[in-house]
């Protein structure tokens, strides 16, 4: 699938990529090393981790989707992989800047052979957001004894990723906006409500808003933390428009299954602890009652990889289009 369109204010441009993720797949030298799926995708285990991976998404999909599958086996997720280019058009020509990279859900249903469209959002990762956290962030608060954060940081970001989600490129290919499932912070404390939705199960309120809830809330994304049946912590739903009525429960599912799962290789600590999140839950990654997943996965490389394609974002993107990124973003208006 590849496809060019211009966006809504007919100025910056998107093409869109798709690779499948399976057991076969190879990191292309063009996609974001610091996605989940291309870190399992290396090394000696590279096959065998994909297959695990893969299996524990389709054996967790099934346990939610219960009705109607006695033997828990009625249901494959496709995972594709969407690699999201943005064109600019300067005075130096047409130059192609890597931007977003996410997954999307694919739903085949064995029963009916029909396939259905899930969730794109899974596994979000940008060039720009790493910039801003691993550099950007970094470089600001060096030597100053108090953390704290520049003004309109995250403008630039939200504006980029709220242009592309309302593009014609995108509602060509999506026809639901995406969710982005995150981990739950390990310095917020969660408290269990008494609502508990059927698919996303029992709702936690978090006790304040998080940096990375201001960050998302400049893409036009709300968040709310639910836990479902059979985790044993909440997990983040970053969304526009309503999380409870605009998404299927299959879409649900689609997008619980694949973040759960990824969740529990990379954050065991959290998502694949021994007990069940209580009514007030901290999280911590230095918990130590927990079981790890027959899948390899490389922590600090991901954090490394972060900070080098920070400074890729920097170098080729933010430097470089500095002025006309800024004349954007202050005419920007959705």
């Amino acid at each position: 699938m590849e496809n060019t369109q211009n966006t809504i204010k007919n100025d910056f441009v998107f093409s869109l990529k798709s690779t499948c993720l399976d057991e076969n797949y190879h990191p292309s030298s063009q996609t974001r090393l610091t996605t989940n799926f291309a870190n399992l995708a290396r090394g000696a285990d590279r096959q065998q981790n994909l297959r695990n991976a893969l299996n524990m998404i389709n054996n967790r999909f099934n346990a939610l989707a219960h009705w109607d599958n006695p033997k828990a086996d009625r249901y494959l997720v496709e995972l594709e992989i969407i690699t999201v280019t943005m064109h600019i058009d300067d005075k130096n020509g047409v130059n192609n800047l890597p931007l977003i990279e996410v997954l999307k859900t694919n739903i085949f249903d064995r029963k009916t052979n029909q396939h259905i469209e899930g969730v794109a959002g899974n596994n979000f990762s940008s060039y720009v957001r790493d910039y801003d956290f691993s550099i950007l962030l970094t470089e600001y608060n060096k030597n100053k004894p108090n953390f704290s954060v520049p003004e309109n940081f995250g403008d630039l970001h939200g504006k980029l990723y709220q242009c592309f989600v309302s593009s014609v490129t995108y509602k060509e290919h999506f026809k639901m906006s995406p969710i982005i499932c995150l981990s739950v912070s390990s310095n917020k404390t969660y408290t269990r409500t008494e609502y508990q939705h059927p698919v996303l199960g029992f709702e936690y309120l978090q006790d304040q808003y998080s940096l990375t809830d201001e960050y998302f809330g400049k893409m036009g994304l709300k968040v709310r933390f639910f836990m479902p049946a059979n985790s044993v912590a909440p997990m983040a739903f970053y969304h526009s428009g309503d999380l409870l009525a605009d998404y299927t429960d299959l879409g649900l599912i689609s997008s619980i299954s694949t973040m759960e799962t990824f969740q529990k290789i990379y954050r065991p600590e959290i998502y694949n602890a021994n007990s069940v999140a209580a009514e007030i839950y901290q999280p911590s990654l230095k918990h130590e009652d927990y079981s790890l997943t027959r899948v390899v996965y490389d922590r600090e490389e991901r954090s490394r990889l972060a900070v080098e394609q920070g400074k890729y974002a920097e170098e080729h993107f933010i430097k470089p289009y500095r002025n006309l990124l800024e004349q954007w973003s202050a005419s920007f208006a959705l």
